[in-house]
């Protein structure tokens, strides 16, 4: 069987294919949930993996949902409703509950069309580069469906209620630009620059202080649910650790004597 996920290791970037092209990289069959849970877990227990980039092979990122097993008794569609919700929970739902654990940055590199489940999939990274071929749909309304794997909570987290609502309850495709105009990606690219361009970013990010980066991850996290007070507890917290690193005294020497830093991830 062809690997679900394809794997590649870059210095401290690790580069995740959706490997399916030929159905477009759906993600709601629990083998490639399976896959793509235990590529991320991977990388975030690494501690030398300082980013994530994942996109998907030949001309799609993810179609989200195979729409051939959405017949009763086929793909998550169980004939007894009770065993359909149970097959959401254990199956795709894993992968939006797994991001929100995740403490190594996820970089989107939307490399052709994210519709359904594959668009939520690019919400659930922290930072989302589209190629100019790209295109996004949360079109789970088109087929008579809801969004099952958590869009209603991640997309209006990006783009606002309104602009959510808007692609949840009419489900038209956007282009590349129409997502850049609405906060949905951040950047978009010629197709045959994007790879490079989501290395720049990891790179860059890999260039700062690895406890920091990860602790700066999960506090954003923590503030898409969590209260102000909340937050600032947890902040005093880890800042307290981020202190006691060696990389935060290389970094306040490094600029007292003007040169550059030399991190080590300590």
């Amino acid at each position: 069987m062809t690997n679900l996920i394809l794997e590649a290791r870059e210095e401290q970037v690790r580069i995740l294919t959706l490997n399916d092209p030929d159905r477009r990289n759906p993600i709601s069959d629990l083998p490639m949930v399976d896959a793509l849970c235990a590529a991320l877990k991977k990388a975030d227990q690494d501690p030398g993996v300082r980013a994530v980039i994942i996109t998907g092979a030949g001309s799609a990122f993810s179609s989200g949902g195979d729409i051939k097993k959405m017949q009763p008794g086929a793909g998550l569609r169980d004939e007894l409703p009770a065993l359909t919700r149970a097959n959401y929970r254990d199956g795709i739902q894993r992968i939006p509950l797994l991001f929100q654990t995740l403490e190594v940055p996820v970089i989107a590199a939307v490399n052709g069309p994210a519709i359904g489940a594959g668009c939520d999939l690019a919400c659930m990274c922290d930072i989302r580069i589209a190629s100019e071929t790209a295109k996004f749909a949360q079109s789970f309304v088109k087929v008579g469906l809801v969004p099952g794997d958590g869009g209603a909570w991640l997309l209006p987290r990006i783009v606002g209620f309104s602009k959510a609502s808007e692609m949840a309850l009419i489900g038209d495709i956007l282009n590349a630009e129409e997502a850049l105009a609405c906060g949905l990606v951040s950047r978009v690219v010629a197709p045959a620059q994007l790879l490079d361009e989501a290395r720049q970013v990891a790179q860059r990010i890999a260039a700062n202080p690895a406890h920091a980066v990860r602790m700066t991850k999960s506090l954003l996290r923590e503030g898409q649910m969590a209260s102000l007070a909340s937050v600032l507890e947890t902040s005093a917290a880890m800042q307290a650790l981020a202190h006691a690193t060696a990389d935060h005294d290389e970094a306040v020497s490094a600029f007292i004597g003007r040169r550059t830093p030399n991190f080590k991830g300590n």
